[in-house]
């Protein structure tokens, strides 16, 4: 495959994933401060949708793309900028695994909210906190390997 043309989607799909996870996560964050049920059971129902059509493509694309820039360009993935981005994405997968159950269990747990009348349990809450919790690693250690991946300082 030529390799501007994998450089391309390697660099469309990290944007992807940063950007739908950015937005889903301040629409998220947004929407269950607002303590309107209708709003957060939609806007879990779109994150995921969002994570699955967006976010899990370029998670794929991400290694794979990214493995094949390196090898043409006869890098090594030691102990160099490389081999730290190559780290922080585990990070962050480590971090974003997690938080799509969560998402899941979120969605669900406010689509019964917002049908029945009834309030959310305690146990939304307790994940909720959670998800913000696991998205501050996995949106910081992305953050820096976007830096990485500019600078190559090392």
């Amino acid at each position: 495959m030529d390799y501007m043309i994998v450089k391309w989607l390697h660099i469309l799909s990290a944007s992807l994933m940063f950007g739908t996870g950015l937005g889903t996560a301040f629409y998220l964050f947004i929407a269950n401060r607002s303590g309107n049920l209708q709003a957060m059971a939609v806007v879990n129902r779109w994150a995921v949708i969002a994570d699955w059509l967006f976010t899990t493509p370029s998670m794929l694309i991400q290694p794979l793309s990214g493995w094949y820039l390196a090898r043409q360009a006869g890098w090594d993935f030691g102990i160099n900028w490389l081999g730290a981005s190559l780290a922080l994405y585990i990070v962050a997968g480590a971090c974003w695994l997690p938080v799509v159950w969560l998402q899941l269990q979120l969605r669900d747990m406010a689509s019964a909210a917002a049908l029945s009348g009834a309030p959310l349990p305690a146990r939304y809450w307790r994940y909720e906190r959670l998800w913000t919790l696991l998205g501050i690693p996995a949106f910081l250690s992305l953050l820096i390997v976007y830096w990485l991946m500019v600078a190559k300082p090392f």
